[in-house]
């Protein structure tokens, strides 16, 4: 069935529509991915800082004085958490898909003992799908703001973990932001504070020749650090996988604008055939009528 102008001007009113709606979109990918690299950055001298504080402590503090997070990692398997940080809206290409396969990938390597929390019902259905045990969904945040209300139900659950499990892990799985849209799935095991992790934080280099000294109770302190920490690392995670999914949204709306680009030319191409074609009907039907005219005359 043959096009006509009116339906074919439709089609192009439709796409037209749409194309302001993809464009909108693509503004507040955009935006987004500058507020969340703007709190990654912030927080790689805040992290760097907690950091250097937590190599001073552990070279000042003894072994017996330390806390609990000191402790060596025992042969015996023990529960290993995993928070994976995924995307409650669509229109991100294979973002989900991508740290879903990942951390099933992963996690594969660990024994049964395996519990998992999503963060964001897409990341959650795939998981889901995969047969890892989901223990807990927590919504994704909206905004930078947002995130730290995240952060301390994450830390709760963790505390619950340990309780239950003072070897247990705990780790992250999110996507990496690289450039203004692509990004790459990592992972980071959180807990435990082994001996490892307290013997590459003593080997960090003092950025000045003047090396501090703890005040009061070490401790305490570094309790304080350790706390900062694990805030830090989750937040850190939380804001780069947010950058990640509205880099993936954003090349997405880049790739929807292309395509509707594309059919607006071949819609516009066709309702000027169309058109044209009309044109060449009725132009027809004058010079038929005129011959035919003439030739009336003519007998007469």
């Amino acid at each position: 069935m043959s096009e006509t102008t009116e339906s074919l001007r439709r089609k192009i009113d439709r796409a037209n529509d749409l194309q302001s709606v993809v464009r909108t979109m693509k503004a507040l990918a955009a935006s987004n991915i500058g507020q969340y690299e703007k709190s990654v950055s912030a927080l790689s001298d805040y992290y760097r800082t907690v950091e250097l504080g937590l190599g001073i402590c552990f070279r000042e503090i003894t072994p017996s004085a330390a806390p609990a997070e000191r402790k060596k990692q025992k042969n015996t398997a023990g529960t290993v958490g995993a928070v994976v940080f995924g995307s409650d809206q669509g229109l991100v290409g294979q973002f989900n898909d991508i740290i879903a396969d990942y951390a099933v990938k992963k996690l594969a390597v660990f024994p049964d003992n395996v519990q998992v929390w999503a963060v964001g019902e897409r990341v959650n259905s795939r998981l889901e799908d995969a047969g890892l045990p989901l223990v807990g969904l927590f919504t994704v945040p909206n905004s930078v703001k947002a995130i730290t209300p995240l952060i301390g139900q994450i830390l709760v659950e963790s505390e619950k973990l340990r309780s239950q499990d003072e070897d247990a892990e705990l780790h992250l799985f999110y996507n990496r932001h690289k450039t203004r849209a692509t990004y790459e799935p990592v992972s980071q095991r959180l807990l435990p504070l082994d001996e490892t992790w307290q013997h590459d934080l003593t080997e960090l280099t003092w950025p000045t020749k003047n090396l501090p000294e703890v005040i009061g109770n070490s401790a305490e302190t570094l309790r304080a650090l350790i706390r900062e920490y694990l805030f830090v690392s989750l937040f850190r995670a939380c804001a780069e996988s947010l950058a990640s999914e509205n880099a993936s949204r954003l090349a997405a709306m880049q790739r929807a604008d292309k395509n509707i680009d594309e059919l607006l030319e071949e819609l516009n191409g066709e309702f000027y055939r169309v058109r044209q074609s009309g044109i060449d009907e009725e132009l027809f039907e004058v010079v038929s009528g005129f011959e035919a005219l003439s030739r009336s005359r003519s007998s007469e």
